[in-house]
């Protein structure tokens, strides 16, 4: 690609970006979500956070999935979610997890941390 070229597609990207993130506010309220799909935008926080944390927790550093319980990423994981469950506070889940996960690189529990 040449310069110019380069700089037009960063024009085109900052304009769909600008768009795509005003176009709530440019629009107002002269359009109505259904509550069909305001019910379902509900879980959309959800499921990017599942998105981004499922594979960071089964993927290991050279790319490779690990379900077994030698994954220090995955147990500390559970016993978040297991947390999050019997206490269902998310502040506390998440410093619980981060324990748990430190805990076992640190104690090296299954071998090199990595």
């Amino acid at each position: 690609m040449t310069d110019w070229e380069i700089w037009v597609v960063i024009g085109v990207l900052c304009v769909a970006t600008a768009a795509t993130r005003s176009s709530f506010w440019l629009i107002g309220h002269r359009v109505s979500i259904p509550p069909r799909v305001q019910e379902m935008l509900r879980y959309a926080p959800a499921c990017a956070l599942a998105a981004i944390i499922g594979p960071d927790l089964l993927i290991d550093a050279q790319g490779e999935t690990q379900f077994t319980l030698a994954n220090p990423k995955l147990l500390a994981g559970i016993a978040a979610f297991a947390f999050y469950v019997w206490r269902r506070h998310m502040l506390l889940t998440i410093i619980f997890g981060m324990v748990v996960f430190t805990l076992l690189r640190v104690l090296h529990v299954f071998g090199a941390p990595g």
